[in-house]
């Protein structure tokens, strides 16, 4: 990650923990108050886009929370094997119509 990077995250941060709006402006005027100069305007910009209407305290929080649904699948799943299994079926009748469909009585170099 690139010091431009690094600063616009913690200065987003630092808006985030204030409950000030996160701006394009604001970034670089926190990042001129901090001396940090070397920072383009095009990744205030960038990081401002990205976090636009976002909870940011909301977004730290719950970094870990997208395994949660992956228990809730195999569950579900269980319920309609019956189902699940009969489309297989007819899938797998579908792809051998279409593999016999390939043969024709002549080769591609014939």
């Amino acid at each position: 990650m690139s010091t431009a990077e690094l600063a616009s995250s913690y200065a987003a941060l630092i808006l985030a923990d204030d409950g000030v709006e996160i701006t394009a402006d604001k970034l670089q005027t926190l990042l001129k108050a901090a001396k940090v100069v070397d920072v383009e305007p095009i990744w205030t910009q960038l990081f401002a886009k990205a976090l636009e209407g976002k909870d940011v305290k909301d977004l730290l929080s719950n970094v870990g929370s997208g395994g949660g649904a992956a228990a809730a699948g195999p569950a579900a799943a269980a319920g309609g094997a019956g189902g699940a299994a009969e489309e297989a079926k007819e899938e797998e009748k579908e792809e051998e119509k279409e593999e016999s469909d390939e043969d024709m009585g002549f080769g591609l170099f014939d």
